[in-house]
């Protein structure tokens, strides 16, 4: 046979009926036992696979679980996603991607989408001109499993994986003040997003804890490679220009060593820099880029587990819970040394 072997085939093979062949590959009493040999001879035969869907459709199970992504191209999300693929194929789910490339818009359709193929659950960062919550509210509200992971939303009370932004940041500005950095400049994400609120808020406080004041024309919104590359020369052509610069991300603190770069700064000599993430392109700039590490493969596999564990034990009553993945240092090329 050319096609994907049904039980009609089967039936129609041995001069019985589906239903007699259905019942037989459920071992049912009333089948006899001559019968369930031969069906079992035929299956094996034809290797006949039960349709995965059409049983799902009659279980109510798809064991399918989607994620939601700003853009997968960022390894922080790819380490996410690896994390989240370990733990579901461990409990026998498949996981379905999806990316809003940081559109409302486009997360809106996702939503939809995932509701209507019948997912299990969802895994969701949210996109950066995301404002408005009413597509994730109406799922939750129809007692859909939800966990936010890294970009989360607080109005909702769901379970969420964050990275501890603010300390994170704290950590990274007081590195710059002791190797001493006076003047540190801030690549800032959308305040709208907590991620950006809350390593504006550490950069911040470690700037007040150490007696620096906080100068605001030394604050500005960049997230991006471009961005870094366009807000750069402005910087540095201030009339006190920034000696450190912390950024939000790897990709504008890779973006930031380039134009200093180009502008003929050298790095850390002259100016140092420091990012958020520890995805690959930390380790290919020049010099190597000292950043934070937030862990994307523990926040991918913690994500994971509270979400099945809400999926397998529907009725448990639990309470949401915020898990809270600490960061970690990571000392490369582009800061001076603590002597």
């Amino acid at each position: 046979m050319s096609h994907a072997v049904t039980i009609k085939d089967i039936a129609r093979e041995l001069g019985v009926s589906p239903s007699t062949v259905s019942r037989a590959l459920k071992d049912h009493p009333d089948i006899s036992t001559a019968t369930k040999k031969q069906v079992k001879e035929l299956v094996e035969k034809l290797k006949y696979k039960p349709n995965a869907i059409a049983l799902s459709l009659r279980s109510q199970k798809t064991n399918v679980i989607s994620v939601i992504v700003p853009q997968i191209v960022h390894h922080f999300f790819s380490s996410v996603i690896s994390g989240i693929e370990e733990v579901a194929q461990a409990n026998g789910y498949n996981v379905m991607i999806f990316q809003s490339n940081e559109q409302y818009e486009r997360e809106l359709e996702i939503m939809q989408a995932i509701e209507y193929n019948r997912a299990e659950g969802a895994l969701v960062s949210i996109s950066k001109t995301t404002r408005s919550f009413s597509h994730f509210r109406e799922l939750a509200e129809k007692n859909f499993p939800i966990v936010f992971f890294d970009r989360v939303c607080e109005e909702l009370e769901t379970d969420k994986v964050i990275v501890d932004d603010f300390n994170g940041a704290m950590n990274a500005v007081e590195y710059l003040i002791k190797t001493g950095c006076k003047r540190i400049a801030h690549l800032a994400a959308p305040q709208n997003l907590l991620i950006g609120y809350h390593r504006k808020r550490g950069y911040i406080s470690a700037l007040e804890k150490n007696g620096i004041e906080v100068d605001d024309d030394l604050i500005v919104k960049c997230d991006t490679i471009e961005e870094a590359a366009a807000i750069i020369p402005g910087l540095m052509g201030l009339k006190d220009p920034p000696d450190g610069i912390f950024a939000v991300n790897d990709m504008t603190a890779a973006g930031s060593v380039n134009a200093l770069k180009k502008l003929g700064y050298k790095i850390p000599e002259k100016v140092s820099v420091i990012g958020f993430t520890d995805g690959l392109v930390s380790t290919v700039t020049d010099p190597p880029l000292t950043t934070i590490s937030q862990h994307g493969f523990e926040i991918g596999k913690k994500s994971a587990e509270m979400l099945l564990d809400r999926i397998m034990h529907p009725d448990s009553g639990k309470k949401p819970t915020t898990e809270v993945i600490k960061t970690e240092l990571i000392v490369r090329g582009t800061t001076r040394s603590l002597s």
